[in-house]
């Protein structure tokens, strides 16, 4: 099959298998083992923070953000349709005992005039705006890039309100493939950041949280109190060090997506609602007479899985196990479709 539903769908390579296989060990609770130490110290360098911690997933990542950050009461500011508040089951309500303050951005971007206006706290009856999150590359805003003049206005903002700003930079490594800046400058306009080592980057589990030591401190309790906190987990650090050291290749899917888009583009009835940027496109068959559910049956029953994202949105994101002739048999097969 080609699997075109996510890029969380990724296998680890040779590479990384033997990697693991190798790997040195010891107590990651105890602090005690090496491998974790090394990738929690390279992840650190590379996003210009003082520490890193590796945790399970990017939802734990998250929401360690969240208690860290916020007291009980406290309001959120996201993005409208970002991850944290679409797909990771109101966990900020449920465990930091926060709201969420939405605000519609423009390709996953919010106004920053817009999130000034919506810090609260001097008055009685609101609560305090603890926290301000952002999301590079925006999920569903199709895989756009956070422009790093949007995050410097509103992180300039956050810090003239003395509210800490965290980075759901679960495919930020994309963005930089896409533009060539570093998420080291991308990093700079937040306080903490958490990205993904097991999507496009490639390796089977696991999320990087980073920020200052002391940021890192308390994160490492909150691990904990989440049973987060494993043993000997170099086994499974080993590979996100290598794909901290591959990340170059995120140039390859996103090259992938770009063709595919364009190729989609070609074929009479589709249209594609964003502008492509990164790895992810989403295709619109609300006007093409297709269902949805139709046309992903007959892709699957042609060898290609694609994932629905909403209402006639059908969701192709590319990765490491899609390659250039993967996305050849995708185009015909889709154009077979819609003509039929």
């Amino acid at each position: 099959m080609i699997d075109l539903r996510s890029d969380t769908v990724t296998k680890p390579d040779e590479r990384m298998r033997k990697a693991m296989y190798k790997a040195e060990v010891g107590d990651d609770v105890y602090g005690e083992d090496p491998t974790v130490n090394r990738l929690e110290r390279l992840a650190a360098e590379v996003l210009g923070k003082e520490n890193a911690l590796f945790v399970t997933s990017g939802t734990q990542g998250n929401q360690i953000a969240g208690l860290v950050h916020c007291r009980q009461g406290q309001e959120v500011i996201m993005e409208s349709q970002a991850h944290l508040f679409l797909y990771e089951a109101a966990a900020m309500s449920a465990l930091a005992g926060v709201q969420i303050k939405t605000l519609k951005g423009k390709r996953g971007a919010m106004n920053p005039a817009e999130v000034e206006a919506a810090i609260r706290g001097a008055d009685i009856h609101e609560p305090e705006t603890g926290l301000i999150t952002l999301e590079n590359t925006h999920n569903k805003a199709g895989g756009a890039v956070l422009p790093l003049e949007n995050m410097r206005e509103i992180y300039e903002i956050a810090t003239k309100h003395q509210i800490p700003v965290h980075l759901d930079g679960a495919r930020l490594f994309n963005a930089q493939a896409a533009t060539g800046i570093s998420v080291k400058k991308y990093a700079q306009y937040t306080d903490t950041v958490q990205f993904c080592l097991s999507k496009g980057l490639g390796a089977p589990v696991g999320s990087i949280i980073a920020g200052s030591d002391e940021f890192i401190k308390k994160a490492r309790k909150w691990r904990k109190r989440l049973g987060g906190g494993l043993r000997q987990v170099g086994v499974i650090a080993a590979p996100g060090i290598i794909a901290l050291e591959n990340a170059e290749r995120l140039k390859e899917d996103n090259a992938n997506a770009k063709k595919l888009a364009d190729g989609l583009l070609n074929i009479e009835g589709v249209v594609i609602d964003n502008e492509v940027e990164t790895n992810i496109i989403l295709m619109n068959l609300s006007d093409s007479g297709v269902e949805t559910a139709v046309f992903l049956e007959q892709l699957k029953e042609n060898g290609i899985i694609a994932g629905g994202f909403g209402p006639g949105i059908v969701r192709f994101v590319t990765n490491n196990g899609v390659s250039e002739e993967d996305i050849n048999k995708t185009l015909k097969v889709v154009e077979k479709i819609m003509q039929a």
